[in-house]
């Protein structure tokens, strides 16, 4: 185990929207230290959502982290020789990060021409509460009211 967790580094805000969540969308989908290229693919996405939705890119992209960020999850914890699957709130940080990680997998698992277009497709759905990555959170919550026996056992 770590003897100190290590300390959160600050994030600049991006360029274009000045949003925190922006640039930490843009950290999860770099690949190989390509951050240019994650950039131009996020960009793309938001001028795709101006483009069908008619509205302001940045409410659409806060309002599906909102939508598909968590509130309850399962965690496991070992008491005796059984393992229970405790359910217990959620950070705002990792609600977050949950949320980013949920619609990107979602995204690469659509079918559709490019990366960006899925993207946006995806991020259009969450805003209006469908799509993969709501089922993920549906589903998270369903475990987290299924477990609701063991929440006396939270760390």
């Amino acid at each position: 185990m770590r003897r100190a967790k290590p300390e959160k580094r600050e994030l600049l805000p991006d360029i274009r929207f000045n949003s925190v969540n922006v640039q930490t969308m843009v950290q999860h989908v770099l690949k190989s230290g390509k951050k240019s290229t994650a950039i131009h693919l996020i960009y793309d996405a938001m001028d795709l959502i101006k483009q069908r939705t008619e509205k302001n890119p940045l409410d659409v992209f806060d309002g599906a982290l909102k939508n598909v960020g968590p509130a309850m999850e399962v965690r496991p914890r070992r008491v005796g020789g059984a393992t229970y699957q405790v359910p217990m709130e959620v950070s705002s940080a990792r609600r977050t990060t949950l949320a980013l990680r949920w619609i990107l997998a979602a995204a690469h698992e659509r079918s559709g021409k490019s990366f960006s277009d899925k993207l946006a497709s995806e991020l259009i759905d969450a805003f209006n509460e469908t799509g993969t990555a709501i089922r993920k959170r549906d589903e998270t919550h369903k475990m987290a009211e299924a477990n609701r026996a063991f929440s006396h056992y939270r760390i």
